[in-house]
């Protein structure tokens, strides 16, 4: 697609981190990418309309799996591929512990390292990934990730390569880095090389930690970019608001269930806090600390600027049980998690309440099925203007070197 200088809006798509909940969005993208084929034929595909696309932890695999190419120059998966992935490989990422000691099993594990190897989970990356590195990507991508060793994010960003080739990655390694989530894989460490043969470490963990709804980093690396004047968004001001469009998809959470409370939290000591009830008190926290302080932030600002409508959250926050966990893999927790994301669909558009942390509906703003059909539509018609003042300039080009 042209550069956003070309049109009018300037595009991005946010997926959450969220394990095996990644089936999800998976099922809200293919109704969108159904939409995009709906206007521009069964050839269109998601990395086709989005000037960045962004995603942490299992969003980051589905970042890449929307991205990569294939051998034909094309994404390596489109949309309706991404849950049937899921169904087919979690169970052996996630393999599940049966019987009457189960707990314990579980319990000695997380006591004494991960609950899973990761060994299938990165086979599984490199053989679809293969040599593919971050700046091959069929449009800009930002995956987050944590390093460990330097207590700070590492953000891996297409708009960064050209300051910092270092972290023109495998996009396999940026993927099982941003995967790598305490307590249930072991963190991860690969080294990079840039032309010049300058190398550089990274030591990673789940990239949640930093970002786990990655909407705001998204939009803060086309900013940095706006700033820096790069011809692709120049002269684009950097708080005009009004020209992003921004869909950002969460896994779902589990906030009316209330897992937990503040009695039974005061006598948990480390074991508690990371292993209570098959579920990890510590780690949903901060996720959901960190997904929603950035859907507090974006729906403050696009209001403020009177853009609201530019910006699309679509999250479930009623799963409860099964449904609410990263690594419950099995078929009926998956295809259940499939009718969640159906449901999803049906459901109406929410806003955070600011007060209550609670998604509430958006009244007369219909449901996620018709704004993405909405969104669609725009992102489609802003394609189309780049396309058309592409071809002007270049004609125009090429009258002014014949006269």
């Amino acid at each position: 697609m042209q550069p956003p200088t070309d049109g009018d809006l300037i595009t991005i798509l946010s997926i959450d981190g969220g394990g095996v909940r990644g089936i999800i969005p998976g099922v809200i993208l293919e109704y969108l990418e159904s939409q995009l084929q709906e206007q521009d034929g069964p050839d269109a595909r998601i990395a086709d309309y989005f000037d960045v696309i962004a995603g942490t932890s299992t969003g980051g695999l589905l970042t890449a799996m929307l991205t990569a190419p294939n051998e034909n120059s094309r994404p390596l998966y489109a949309a309706n591929e991404i849950v049937p992935f899921y169904l087919q490989h979690s169970p052996k990422i996630f393999p599940q512990t049966r019987g009457p000691f189960a707990w314990i099993i579980k319990l000695f594990k997380a006591l004494t390292g991960p609950q899973y190897s990761g060994e299938y989970l990165h086979k599984l990356i490199r053989g679809i990934l293969n040599g593919t590195r971050l700046h091959q990507t069929l449009t800009s991508v930002v995956i987050p990730a944590f390093d460990i060793q330097n207590l700070q994010p590492t953000i891996f960003s297409s708009y960064e390569l050209k300051n910092n080739p270092l972290k023109d990655a495998l996009l396999s390694d940026i993927c099982i880095g941003t995967s790598a989530a305490p307590v249930f894989f072991p963190a991860y460490c690969f080294k990079n090389t840039d032309a010049k043969g300058n190398e550089q470490e990274f030591n990673l963990i789940d990239g949640g930690v930093a970002a786990n709804n990655p909407t705001l980093v998204a939009i803060s690396e086309v900013t940095k970019q706006v700033f820096k004047k790069n011809p692709e968004f120049f002269p684009i001001k950097p708080m005009d608001y009004g020209r992003f469009l921004v869909i950002s998809i969460g896994t779902g959470s589990a906030k009316n269930e209330h897992k937990y409370n503040a009695k039974t939290a005061s006598k948990w000591g480390l074991i508690g806090w990371l292993f209570n009830d098959g579920s990890t008190p510590l780690i949903d926290a901060y996720n959901q600390a960190s997904a929603d302080m950035v859907d507090f932030h974006n729906n403050v600002v696009f209001e403020a600027l009177r853009s609201e409508n530019n910006y699309l959250r679509i999250q479930d926050d009623t799963l409860s049980g099964n449904l609410s966990s990263v690594n419950v893999s099995t078929k009926e927790n998956l295809e259940n998690l499939v009718k969640v994301g159906e449901k999803l669909l049906k459901k109406p558009i929410s806003r955070v309440n600011m007060d209550t942390g609670q998604n509430e509906p958006v009244e007369d703003g219909g449901t996620n099925m018709e704004a993405l059909k909405t969104f669609a539509k725009l992102i489609s018609d802003e394609r189309k203007l780049r396309e058309s003042k592409y071809m002007d300039i270049k004609n125009f080009k090429s009258v002014d070197v014949v006269a």
